[in-house]
């Protein structure tokens, strides 16, 4: 049996010209009502602060005044508004560390700190551990230890590090610097070379490589060492 073709030739409208139109306009319903006014204003929008406050800081010794929302996180001020992206957002709950920077001198995580708390604050990032191109003594030791893999952790690591010499944690037990660096993870599992360069900066340990001392096998070795 031959079917009756979509649309007849006598003009009337077919099923398929039906169809189209009304796609077209349940399309047009999802548009506003002023494209083109919503465009021009959507920019002038975003830079608006809803909750404006003044900042003075100093941050890696340079002096830095802004403007900024009220309930801008440290991490974000850097990482956003200064570009300074040698701090990790990694969690953004406090959990992991990555954000670690100092403040007047003391670790504290920057995603957790609201920058307008920081009004005449002395803050030091990543960035501004070393002096001049000469690294710091932490990072020497990070890349003498192989501390590092995928390096995302590595900052924060070398933040928590020095605060903790500096607090005098480093330099006794393994035990204690390993409690006091707890708060920093490192997902790739470096931590007993993490360990080894924060105690070695400390002068706990002499200089060397953690691995200097490790044999490794071959497959034939490792499966008759197990016979």
């Amino acid at each position: 049996m031959n079917r009756a073709p979509d649309s007849d030739h006598s003009g009337g409208l077919g099923r398929r010209q039906f169809l189209k139109g009304v796609g077209t306009l349940a399309g047009a319903s999802c548009l506003p009502a002023n494209a083109s006014a919503a465009n021009e204003t959507a920019p002038q929008e975003k830079n608006v602060l809803e909750h404006p406050v003044s900042l003075n800081v100093r941050i890696n010794g340079k002096e830095i005044s802004r403007e900024i929302d009220a309930r801008t996180t440290l991490l974000d001020l850097l990482r956003e508004t200064l570009q300074l992206t040698g701090t990790k957002k990694g969690c953004d709950h406090g959990a992991c560390g990555a954000c670690t920077v100092h403040v007047n001198g003391k670790r504290v995580l920057s995603c957790l700190t609201l920058a307008a708390t920081l009004e005449g604050a002395e803050v030091t990032t990543i960035e501004g551990v070393s002096q001049n191109e000469e690294l710091h003594p932490l990072q020497e030791a990070f890349l003498r230890c192989d501390a590092y893999q995928c390096g995302y952790c590595t900052p924060g690591q070398i933040m928590s590090g020095i605060a903790c010499i500096g607090e005098g944690h480093a330099d006794k037990s393994a035990e204690e610097a390993r409690e006091w660096m707890s708060g920093n993870l490192c997902r790739c599992s470096a931590y007993p070379n993490i360990l080894a360069a924060v105690r070695q900066t400390a002068g706990a340990e002499p200089e060397s490589d953690p691995a200097a001392h490790v044999r490794t096998f071959s497959l034939a070795e490792a499966s008759s060492q197990e016979q």
